[in-house]
Formats: C-alpha cells, sequence, structure tokens
C-alpha cells in the first residue's frame, strides 16, 4: 500500500462514537483541574484571615499545587501506557475529588497546604491520560478538532476561575466562602468518575504492552531537589532568612546535579529514564525548556499579585477582585482562538509577537503600581494591559510546546512533550514563591496612629489614615511584585529566539516532516495535526509531541500497536526510554 493510499484511507475513515463519549468525560476532568488553578487566587486573602495563615501559606497553596502536578505528571503518563489510561484517569479523579473535599474542610492552614499538594498530584495523575486518550481515539484527520475543543475547555474554565470564585465568597461570605471554591469540584468530579468508568474504552488486552519499570530513583531525586529549592524560596522571608534557608538551596542544587548524573548512568544501562539525557544534546530544546519555565513563572504570579492587592491591599471584596482579571481572560480566549491559524502563517513570529504583549503588559502594570498611589487605583487603569497581556498569552500558550518539541530527534518527541509540561508547572511553582517572597519582602506595614480624642470621628479618621497608607505601602509592594514578574516575561522574550523558525523543518525532531504512516515513526507536529490543543500545554502534557502514532485508532492498521503522543512516553520500540501508549480500538467498548 503507497503512502498516498493510505493517508486517503485514514482521512476518509470515520470517527468511532466511542470518541466523542470519551471526550466529554475527558474534559470534565481537564476543565475542574483547570479551574482550580484560578479559582483558588481570589480566595487566598479570605484563606489567610480565616485560618489565621502565615504568608509562607498562601504561597505554599499555589506553589505546593503546582508543584505536585508537574511532578505527577510523567511518572502518571509511564503507568498509564502500562496499565491502561482509563483506570489511571479514574484513579486521578477520584483521588482529586477527594482532595478537594477535604481541601474544604481543612481547619488549619497546615492542612490545607497538605490537601492542595495531594490535590496537584492527582491532576498530574489523570491529566496526561486525556491527551492520550484523543491520540488513541481520533483518527488523524480529526485529531485537531479534538484538540481544538480541549483548548477551549483549557481557555474558558482559567477564565471562569476568578470569577466563579469571586461569585462564591460574595455569596456565601468571607469567613467560609472559600471553602465553596473547592466544593465546587465535588458535583462535577462524582459525574466524571462515573462516567469514566462506564464510557472510558478499556485497555486492548491483545495490545503490545511496554517494557515494565520507572525510574523511582531519578522521581525521588528530582523531588526532593525541587521541594529543597522552594522550601527555602516560600519559607525564608516569614523566617528572617536564617543559614538553613541557604544550605537547603545549596542541597537542592547538589540533588539536581546529582539526578543528572543518575539519569546519564541509568540510560548508559539500556534503562527508561525519567528524563532521556539525549533531549539536551540540542541546545535549542535546553533555551525552549528555560522559556518554558520563566514565562510560567512570569504571567502564573501575574493573578497572585494582583488577588492579594485587590483584597488585603485596597479592601475591594473577592468578587471585584475577580472582576479585575476578565480582560486577561478574555484576551487569553482571543489570542489562543487565533494562535493556530496564526503560527501556520507566521511560524516562531506568533510566539515572538505573545511574549512581546506579555512584557508589554507586565511592564505597563508594573509601571502603574509604581506610580498611582494606591487609594486612586481602579480596576480601568489595568484594563489595557491585562487585556494586551491575555491576548499574547493566549497567542503564546497555544503553539509553543510545538516549536520547543521540534527541536530534538523525533524518538525523543514524546519525553520532549512531558519534560516540558512537567517544567511548565514547576515554573508557575517557582515563579508563586519567588513572587511571593518579594511581595511580602517588601511589604511595610505602617503603624497605626492614636486619635487626638476618643469621638468616634477621631477614630474613624486615624482608621482612614492608617488604610491609606497600607493601600500605599501594598501598591508599592505589589510594583516590586510586578517587576520581578516583567522581568521573567522579557527574559522568555529573549528565550524565543532559540526556537526553530517553523515547526517541521526538515532533519528535526517532532516537526521533522516524516511520513505521517510512517510505523513507528513520528507524525510531524504540525498546527493542523494539533489544532488548539496546544493549549493544554498549559497544564498538559502538549500534543504537539505527541503526534506519535501514525496509526492511532486506525483501522487500516489493526494489528499495528498506536503509539500515542500525549506528551508522555510516545518512543519507538528502538529507544531505551520508551514506554508505548496502551492500544485501544476505535471500535472498543467500556
Amino acid at each position: 500500500m503507497t503512502d498516498a493510499t493510505a493517508t486517503a484511507q485514514r482521512q476518509a475513515q470515520p470517527i468511532p462514537k466511542v470518541a466523542w463519549r470519551s471526550l466529554i468525560v475527558l474534559l470534565l476532568g481537564m476543565f475542574i483541574a483547570l479551574l482550580d488553578t484560578t479559582i483558588v487566587n481570589v480566595a487566598l486573602p479570605t484563606i489567610r484571615t480565616s485560618l489565621n495563615a502565615s504568608e509562607a501559606t498562601v504561597s505554599w497553596i499555589i506553589s505546593g499545587y503546582a508543584l505536585a502536578f508537574g511532578l505527577a505528571l510523567i511518572p502518571a503518563g509511564r503507568i498509564g501506557d502500562r496499565i491502561g489510561h482509563k483506570w489511571v484517569f479514574f484513579t486521578g479523579i477520584a483521588l482529586f475529588t477527594a482532595a478537594s473535599f477535604a481541601c474544604g474542610i481543612a481547619q488549619t492552614d497546615t492542612q490545607l497546604v497538605i490537601f492542595r499538594v495531594v490535590q496537584g498530584l492527582a491532576g498530574g495523575i489523570y491529566v496526561p491520560a486525556v491527551t492520550a486518550f484523543i491520540q488513541l481515539l481520533f483518527p488523524p484527520q480529526a485529531r485537531g478538532k479534538a484538540f481544538a475543543i480541549m483548548g477551549s475547555v483549557i481557555g474558558v474554565s482559567s477564565a471562569l476561575g476568578p470569577i466563579v470564585g469571586g461569585l462564591l465568597i460574595q455569596a456565601f461570605g468571607d469567613t467560609d466562602g472559600w471553602r465553596t471554591v473547592f466544593y465546587v469540584n465535588l458535583p462535577i468530579g462524582l459525574v466524571a468518575l462515573v462516567a469514566a468508568a462506564i464510557l472510558l474504552p478499556k485497555r486492548d488486552p491483545a495490545a503490545q504492552r511496554p517494557p515494565a519499570g520507572l525510574d523511582w530513583i531519578g522521581v525521588v531525586l528530582v523531588s526532593g531537589a525541587l521541594v529543597a529549592l522552594l522550601v527555602p524560596l516560600i519559607q525564608g522571608q516569614d523566617e528572617g532568612w536564617p543559614l538553613w534557608t541557604y544550605l537547603t538551596i545549596a542541597g537542592g542544587v547538589v540533588l539536581l546535579a546529582v539526578f543528572g548524573a543518575w539519569e546519564v548512568f541509568y540510560s548508559r544501562r539500556g534503562r527508561s529514564p525519567l528524563v532521556p539525557p539525549s533531549l539536551f544534546k540540542h541546545p535549542q530544546f535546553t533555551g525552549g525548556v528555560i522559556l518554558a519555565l520563566v514565562y510560567f513563572a512570569a504571567f502564573t504570579s501575574i493573578f497572585f499579585t494582583i488577588s492579594l492587592l485587590w483584597q488585603t491591599g485596597l479592601g475591594h471584596s473577592a468578587l471585584a477582585s475577580g472582576a479585575v482579571t476578565i480582560p486577561f481572560a478574555v484576551g487569553s480566549i482571543l489570542g489562543s482562538s487565533q494562535s493556530n491559524r496564526l503560527s501556520s502563517r507566521l511560524g516562531r513570529t506568533v510566539l515572538i509577537l505573545g511574549t512581546a504583549l506579555v512584557a508589554i503588559s507586565l511592564i505597563s502594570l508594573w509601571l502603574i503600581f509604581l506610580l498611582v498611589k494606591g487609594a486612586d487605583l481602579t480596576s480601568w487603569m489595568l484594563l489595557v494591559p491585562l487585556l494586551i497581556g491575555g491576548i499574547g498569552n493566549g497567542l503564546f500558550i497555544a503553539p509553543n510546546a510545538q516549536f520547543i518539541v521540534a527541536t530534538v530527534d523525533r524518538k525523543d518527541a514524546g519525553s520532549g512533550s512531558a519534560v516540558i509540561a512537567a517544567i511548565q508547572r514547576i515554573g508557575s511553582a517557582i515563579g508563586i514563591a519567588v513572587i511571593g517572597s518579594v511581595l511580602f519582602g517588601a511589604l511595610v506595614i505602617p503603624k497605626a496612629g492614636k486619635p487626638t480624642s476618643n469621638t468616634p470621628q477621631a477614630i474613624a479618621d486615624v482608621k482612614q489614615a492608617f488604610a491609606a497608607e497600607f493601600a500605599t505601602n501594598f501598591t508599592t509592594a505589589a510594583a516590586h511584585a510586578m517587576l520581578v514578574s516583567a522581568i521573567f516575561a522579557v527574559v522568555a522574550f529573549a528565550l524565543v529566539f532559540a526556537l526553530p523558525k517553523r515547526v517541521g523543518a526538515p532533519g528535526r525532531g517532532a516537526g521533522s516532516g516524516s511520513s505521517p504512516n510512517a510505523r513507528g515513526g513520528s507524525a510531524p507536529v504540525s498546527p493542523d495535526v494539533t489544532g488548539a490543543g496546544g493549549g493544554a500545554g498549559s497544564e498538559a502534557a502538549a500534543p504537539a509531541g505527541g503526534s506519535h502514532g501514525a496509526h492511532a485508532a486506525d483501522p487500516a492498521h489493526p494489528a499495528e500497536p498506536v503509539h500515542a503522543g500525549h506528551g508522555s512516553h510516545a518512543a519507538e520500540p528502538s529507544t531505551s526510554h520508551g514506554a508505548h501508549a496502551a492500544d485501544v480500538e476505535p471500535d472498543a467498548r467500556p
């Protein structure tokens, strides 16, 4: 059979009903995972007041979730490849729903942080299954549409987070309203749980199983290293930067070096390392990984700073805090809706434009916070900068992973996607840790004056003067934090130029232009394959790297294993590092 004939058959093949049913279930899970990345920001000030939480705890609530999410992505993807993605998804959703309930009933700030870490771990467990199933169940001509739908869900859920959180807190009060921010996951999670058990197809028992085993030592080393780096960054400011904070950071750096050495050793033994060292033989990929780290550190911290400023510093309601970020959410939806088309036409220029707009946005916000007194600050002043930043974010988020994965060899595309997805989450965690430390470190609490008399008016005047000074000081501290975010964004803009000008350049990784029906090879990474699914890069292993598996759900080759490119490990059989995605026939029954 010629390549042209095989391609024509795939283009004509029908989309199995199980694919659309499964997509609905999968996107329910994706919805709550993404909702929780933004909905909690507006609840931070009320959580701090209600639980008498420390400044460090506020950072841990966001960073702990993001770090656990990122660290779980690669192991979870490989386990799904081995035992089947259905039950990995089911387990992750069950744990996420239970952790959401536990967050809602937490009685102390320590309990809340622990449950948030478990919640992030659960999200990292089941999210890789979403893109894996899309690759497995949808034929190539429909995969772009499925990823586009997923990208829309990502945009909508992220956009809804702040306003839904504000509405819930407004309705249920500042004392316990923040608990409903977590309870909102319960009905969605339960529906997804039941639907997953009934509707998601099982793994084909006759399908080829990938090699057993996981680099658990690598998991422990990299987890220990990142925790050792984050703990002092978050706790250091709260405790006055004692000696242990510097020693712990140094220990984290040493653990990272040990992790790198272990991965090289493990790979040379012919085993499957957590992060294949071969990825970093390509300087462009290394630059792309740093780009993902600093970009997500920059844009995730925007909402952290603004939410705390708007509520704690300026005394606005949670609803007002959610409303002020709407322009960014709208801009993100607009930008992501056009990013696929623009990346096809402009190539890398769309990433340059996106990071430039985000950098301009953050620099503008920094100048506004620096030059405008807190008492005079209004949401209208932030509207244009946030809209510009949102558009830039939408342009960047969707296609960025495609271009980074295109810098490595085809055989490493799946692993490269997994690394990028994990680095994005780790970047978010580091960004919050650094920005939180800068924000609270720069904040000067004014001393309350004494009233000239005991009259109500004199007491009210003192309170008003304190509030005005506190607002000014908090706005100044927010300016310091936003400056750091802006620096991250400028660095990200510079790093974009390390990426290839276009995805699909000859001789290069995932975009090497291999034949779409090449057996065991990688399909080209191109915008028309991944659609808007690149937007999953914010939470999931981007599908861009994972156009692996030319015959996903291909009836023309029923006996051929499907190598899912869900960003977890769609490596070729000949590679030492790759597990193959579980095979799911298009007509598989639940």
